[in-house]
């Protein structure tokens, strides 16, 4: 099944400049590279401790202080990213916002300070994105790789090989959390440290057999808490570059020698890390108990790195993940394929034809369209559960997968897309001051209905127009679809069906409407 639209993002040129922002849960990161011969070669990194990560309340929300120190760290580095193409920028949130019960109100100040949208994505997405980041920077080799990552509340393992991860996994178990629950008065104890570690290894048994020792060949850890962990290391005379079983009971025994996070002197340890040293360091001497791990090689990529790699191969239509992730959802749930790109087809040149009446950013009206293309590939694939609601259950599949390469907000785009394409609109939770959202969902619905017959119908001569109310809102805002004056006797069904769904739109603040040429 051939399922790429035809209207792509033009691919960055030599000499572009991309950018990568990992909102995490301790720490904010700015990437900015420029690509050089498929390479990307550092410009500027700039990093803040937000520490959001121990600030959700008892009701799991971000406090008001919380959210107001990263809009402050956001709108920064959005100062030094005024000029950059919307399809040069990436910024992705990770666990904390994925617990976070008011992470929209976050999300839509982020992206207003920011300048750029603000992506949600699962944790077998950032553990995708983290082996992207850290291969890049690993010599070459047939070596199977563990990868892991502790961050501020999840901590990620991957195994892969060469620059494809094989086997991902995300625990709730961070250097934040651990820090708080385990050593939240400060206090280094044995009876602490023994919890600390304790607790984590019961979380890790849920890795099953598939990160045994017999998996893997060299192991690697990356970013925050290792990186952290090995600068201390190196200053007190244990090796460059890598982390020994040794060298962590060693540091344990000074944390519990000075007894208090007050009194903490240690070189090479920043300040800002002082606060979740112990958590970290307890969750990195359960993983090494419990993988049975002598070493662990610090490796140089992170997360931020994998979403600027990641960028260059979404502009590559053959190597995008979401094109394949997509395919593999068609055929694991059956969808007749040809039918499903007749949809997509038509839908696209719907778009092409309405998004005409629009402003777009370079670049951003492929994006809008490839969204809708993918959201037209997938519209049946409830089917296999019941033809008739095939709707709801094709939303409901796509609201609870975790396809690689897309953000939790892309699939809950295509979610509502293919829950609308039927829905009653009235009844779709949707936001439907968006006019982008609109023009896709109603190109999905006029498509689904052109198709009944499940063949390619006849567009000669189609128009699909927007007309934007004089006042500042989408109220009665038209949607114009034109058809030759001979269309509706040459195609009495087809005609029936767009007629009706005049009627669907009529309860919400947009109107829809036919006229014959």
């Amino acid at each position: 099944m051939e399922n790429l639209p035809n209207n792509l993002p033009p691919k960055p040129a030599d000499k572009a400049l991309l950018a990568a922002i990992d909102l995490g849960s301790n720490s904010f990161r700015l990437e900015i590279g420029r690509l050089d011969s498929g390479h990307i070669q550092r410009v500027e990194y700039l990093k803040e401790a937000v520490r959001q990560g121990g600030d959700l309340d008892e009701d799991r929300n971000l406090t008001a202080e919380s959210i107001e120190r990263g809009i402050r760290c956001l709108a920064r580095f959005g100062e030094r990213l005024q000029g950059f193409d919307a399809s040069h920028v990436r910024a992705v949130a990770t666990q904390t916002l994925r617990e976070a019960n008011n992470r929209d109100v976050f999300i839509k100040l982020a992206k207003k300070a920011l300048g750029f949208d603000v992506e949600v994505i699962s944790g077998v997405e950032e553990a995708r994105l983290i082996y992207q980041g850290v291969s890049r920077f690993l010599p070459q080799s047939n070596d199977r790789r563990l990868v892991i990552d502790i961050g501020g509340r999840s901590t990620e393992f991957i195994l892969g090989q060469g620059f494809t991860s094989h086997h991902t996994a995300s625990l709730h178990v961070g250097s934040v959390a651990w820090s708080l629950k385990h050593f939240g008065t400060g206090d280094y104890t044995e009876k602490a440290f023994t919890r600390a570690e304790i607790a984590a290894e019961s979380i890790f048994e849920t890795l099953g057999a598939n990160f045994s020792t017999k998996q893997w060949d060299v192991a690697y850890g990356a970013s925050g808490t290792v990186s952290a962990v090995a600068d201390v290391l190196v200053q007190y005379g244990r090796p460059a570059d890598a982390v020994t079983k040794e060298g962590l009971h060693w540091l344990r025994e000074e944390l519990l020698r000075t007894r208090h996070v007050d009194k903490l002197r240690l070189l090479g340890l920043r300040e800002d890390r002082k606060p979740v040293i112990a958590g970290g360091l307890s969750i990195l001497i359960a993983i090494f108990d419990f993988l049975n791990i002598e070493t662990l090689n610090v490796a140089q990529g992170a997360l931020r790195h994998g979403l600027l790699y990641d960028m260059l191969a979404r502009e590559n239509d053959m190597v995008d993940l979401r094109n394949a992730s997509v395919k593999r959802l068609a055929r694991k749930f059956d969808v007749d394929e040809t039918h499903a790109k007749t949809v997509a087809d038509v839908a696209e040149k719907l778009f092409e034809k309405i998004s005409e009446d629009i402003q777009f950013a370079q670049g951003e009206r492929q994006l809008h369209s490839r969204k809708l293309y993918w959201a037209g590939l997938l519209h049946e694939i409830g089917c296999i559960v019941s033809p008739i609601d095939a709707h709801l259950h094709g939303a409901y599949i796509l609201e609870h997968t975790e396809p690689a390469g897309f953000s939790q907000s892309e699939l809950h785009c295509l979610s509502l897309l293919i829950l609308g394409q039927k829905a009653k609109l009235k009844r779709l939770e949707a936001d439907f001051t968006d006019r982008i959202f609109v023009m896709q969902l109603i190109c999905l619905r006029l498509a689904v209905i052109l198709c009944h017959a499940r063949q390619m119908p006849n567009l000669r001569g189609f128009q699909l127009h927007y007309a934007k109310n004089n006042a500042n809102n989408n109220a009665n805002n038209t949607i114009r679809l034109t058809l030759p004056k001979t269309w509706p006797d040459k195609y009495p069904q087809s005609y029936y069906l767009l007629d009706e769904e005049t009627l669907a739109w009529q309860k919400i603040n947009w109107r829809y409407e036919i006229v014959n040429n």
